[in-house]
């Protein structure tokens, strides 16, 4: 491990052997280099960073190849490394998303983040998705691959693949740990797919305590990762970073040292330690994400675990091995007596200033605030700070620590040591060598500096000589065992106070309708219409208000809306005068949310003001009935003429035909007119059935163009039915393009039935136009399926009959007369 090795050289110095602390960084030299002297590392931030180190959380998604491989290591926190996206279904609504959560296995998810909350998944499992979010409002599935060497591709990534050569089983992600994330898109509840952030309890460690091959109790074997299990020990997780996590040959994260330099002894002490009971829990716990690659030294996946257990790095002849935050029993005790007096000696009761601190703050990585960076409580020594004059404080951010408590006793730890000032190089007598090691505490009796406990920062080895052979030289810093008393500082983890639901706007203020008349611009006449109003909205989401009316009683409606910030919506279409419409209304947001219509309510329509049609209609009312009265009598006439005509033929069956016929041609043009008069009495199956007929026919053309009108005149009478028929018809046409208009007239007895009559006018135009004879005076047309009259442009009549202020008009034709009624 020689880049953890702080460099100690003098010039002419012979050293024959060197050990150190190395829990800090090595521009500390000469400083407090291990673990109960971390704050010291800290206060001298401002002049040189720490370097960057991995942390127990990853908070934003990573894409991409080039990327570091990370490995999970107890409780971590991680939206994962995006790699795959696919989607299906109808309108492809339902989105795949595959995230990477370790480059080695894990051995679980304990929850996932949804909607500003954790939340469980569900125990119910599907076959191809895995679990379900509890609670989420649309089905968001995981399914979790653990990343074993020998693991099948995800089967819903290979059953929904579109198209399917996307995701095969051939994807298998040996030895990666992987997250299989469905979710079902809504317009409403699910927008965009889900934000993915998962807590996992991270790769099973090999814990050597339990693996009887050597020395422990259990069936744990170095070479067989089945039989690993899940721990947050910091100590194991140093202990496989050193070793080297494998997938099969290929170390993802690691050093690779060998078994022979790590001494058993030493590291299952340091676990142990970890282990104890304090409190409601061990007394040391970490998470890391260790990573490799893009420029991520060993070292910085180690820093954040020694400092999760105040632990000091030792490496000497017997190996290298962490010495975990602890008080220690003394292993020597020495007097000025065995000083060596012709050595160098330098020894201070007092730290620099540089050194000092009185007032410690930090963070931890808190779980219930999804891992982000969380104070813990603030420490001040008020005696301490009176001592030194002036406020010296320091932050220390713990990043694998994710346990308030442990924080806190962490804190304590380096926050007592640094009180612990004095210090001191000195050269002790060669009889100590076996017991005088890095990391141990050690005991100096002195008649000068009273009696101290120091920790050995520091020791190496003088060379043969005439004054002396194999002189111990130490470097030592003061420690006791109140550094590890009980905190007298608790940090209660702040359970975050997540907003509240947005007050979102659900209906509309003051909703209003009422019946009003709206002027005809250019006239006198005022038509019905309705008015719906509101107070301005304060959700700035919502965007328009809809609202559908329809006359009470009827089942179809219509709907319009208003954007905002318009307040008014005042709607005239299929609106009839003093008739009762129910109404009701929505708002429309953006981003779309569900909103819902209100209940019926009812409005009344005031009447409306035609004074010009219903005073025209009042004058001409008797001159319309003389005139269909004379109409009436003189198609009599005609009836009786044709009457006696018809009584005056020879009694015989039979049909007689007769054709009058012109006709004129002149190179490409010609031109002929036609009259056809037929007359029939035949018996058919014992009844006898007269028809009369009228043709005429005319037609002319130019080449390719031509124009003709047909008259056709019909009455048939027996056989049960009793039919006369009028049909006109002119068409005009250019090579294959032609256009027709026509009319028919029929009246009749449905099988001759007097209580089955039936009579109809039908006409085929594109334009049907009445008018008064003048250029302008066109007071009814209809074309492009609109009906127009001169007072009012009628479209789709959506319900009702056509009123005037207080009955119905209504058109009767019966009896040959045609009459107008207006109260």
């Amino acid at each position: 491990m020689p880049f953890l090795v702080p460099i100690f050289a003098a010039a002419g110095s012979a050293l024959a052997g060197i050990s150190s602390w190395l829990g800090a960084s090595t521009i500390l030299s000469g400083l407090a280099r291990f673990g109960l002297g971390l704050a010291a590392k800290y206060a001298l931030g401002a002049l040189m960073a720490p370097k960057p180190q991995a942390q127990a959380s990853q908070l934003d998604t990573t894409y991409g190849e080039d990327l570091a491989r990370t490995v999970a290591l107890g409780t971590v926190a991680t939206p994962g490394q995006h790699i795959y996206r696919n989607a299906y279904g109808s309108g492809n609504r339902h989105v795949q998303d595959a995230r990477i959560l370790s480059h080695f296995r894990v051995t679980g998810i304990n929850r996932v983040r949804y909607n500003g909350a954790w939340a469980n998944l569900e125990t119910a499992t599907d076959a191809l998705l895995g679990h379900r979010i509890d609670g989420a409002e649309v089905d968001i599935y995981v399914n979790l691959n653990i990343g074993t060497m020998d693991q099948a591709a995800d089967a819903g990534l290979i059953a929904k693949a579109n198209p399917n050569t996307r995701w095969t089983s051939n994807h298998r992600g040996a030895g990666i740990a992987y997250a299989a994330v469905m979710t079902r898109l809504d317009r409403v509840k699910q927008t965009t797919p889900w934000d993915a952030f998962f807590e996992i309890q991270g790769a099973p460690l090999y814990d050597w305590r339990k693996d009887s091959s050597v020395g422990g109790s259990g069936s744990h074997r170095w070479a067989d990762q089945d039989t690993w299990e899940f721990s947050e020990n910091p100590v194991l997780m140093m202990y496989a970073l050193e070793r080297g996590v494998f997938n099969g040959a290929e170390m993802m994260v690691g050093k690779g040292a060998p078994a022979s330099r790590l001494p058993l002894a030493e590291w299952t002490l340091a676990a142990n330690i970890c282990d104890e009971g304090v409190g409601d829990g061990p007394r040391y716990t970490a998470g890391l994400i260790a990573a490799a690659g893009s420029g991520v030294t060993h070292d910085q996946n180690m820093q954040p675990l020694l400092e999760a257990c105040a632990a000091t790095w030792v490496e000497d002849a017997s190996g290298e091995y962490p010495i975990v935050g602890a008080a220690q029993s003394t292993v020597l005790s020495f007097t000025d007596n065995d000083i060596m007096v012709d050595e160098p000696f330098r020894f201070s009761v007092f730290r620099t200033k540089s050194e000092l601190i009185n007032t410690l703050a930090g963070t931890y990585l808190d779980p219930d605030g999804f891992y982000e960076q969380t104070p813990f409580a603030v420490r001040i020594d008020a005696a301490a700070l009176a001592e030194d004059g002036e406020r010296l404080a320091v932050s220390i951010p713990y990043g694998a620590v994710n346990r308030s408590d442990v924080a806190d006793r962490l804190a304590d730890i380096a926050f007592k040591a640094s009180r612990f000032q004095a210090n001191g190089e000195i050269c002790i007598h060669p009889k100590y060598l076996a017991d005088a090691k890095v990391g141990r505490w050690v005991e100096w009796v002195s008649a000068e500096y009273g009696t101290r406990v120091f920790q050995i920062l520091e020791k190496r080895l003088g060379p043969f000589g005439d004054r002396a052979s194999r002189n111990i030289y130490l470097t030592l810093h003061e420690v006791g065992d109140t550094i590890f008393d009980a905190t007298d500082y608790v940090t209660v983890p702040t359970i975050p106070a997540l907003p509240g639901d947005p007050d979102y706007a659900t209906t509309a203020a003051n909703f209003l309708a009422a019946g009003i008349q709206l002027q005809v611009s250019g006239s006198t006449e005022r038509k019905p219409a309705i008015r719906f109003t509101w107070n301005a909205f304060d959700d700035v989401t919502v965007t328009a208000v809809e609202v559908e009316y329809r006359p009470t009683g009827q089942t179809d409606s219509i709907i319009n809306h208003a954007d905002i910030p318009l307040q008014v919506l005042v709607v005239s279409d299929g609106v009839l005068a003093s008739t009762e419409y129910e109404y009701r209304y929505r708002i429309l947001t953006s981003p779309p949310r569900a909103t819902f219509f209100t209940g019926w309510n009812t409005v009344t329509t005031p009447a409306a003001s035609i004074p010009d049609v219903s005073v025209g209609l009042a004058q001409i009312q008797a001159d319309m009935r003389a005139f269909f009265v004379s109409i009436s009598a003189s198609l009599q006439d005609y009836r009786e003429r044709l009457a006696a005509l018809a009584a005056s033929s020879i009694d015989a069956a039979g049909r007689t035909a007769a054709d009058n016929s012109v006709a004129r041609r002149f190179r490409d043009a010609t031109a002929a007119a036609q009259l056809d008069l037929e007359a029939s009495v035949d018996e058919i199956n014992g009844e006898l059935v007269a028809q009369a007929s009228a043709i005429l026919g005319v037609t002319a053309s130019v080449g390719l163009i031509s124009a003709d009108g047909l008259f056709q005149l019909v009455a048939t009478a027996g056989s049960g039915d009793v039919t006369s028929r009028m049909i006109a018809q002119v068409r005009a046409t250019t090579g294959d393009s032609w256009v027709d208009a026509g009319y028919v007239m029929e009246a009749g007895f449905t099988g001759g039935n007097p209580l089955l009559p039936f009579s109809r006018f039908v006409i085929k135009a594109d334009q049907f136009v009445v008018t008064d004879g003048t250029n302008s005076g066109t007071p009814l047309t209809f074309e492009g399926g609109v009906l127009k009259l001169q007072v009012a442009n009628i479209g789709t009549v959506v319900a009702g009959v056509m009123q005037n202020a207080t009955n119905t008009m209504r058109i009767d034709l019966t009896g040959g007369s045609f009459s107008i009624q207006v109260p």
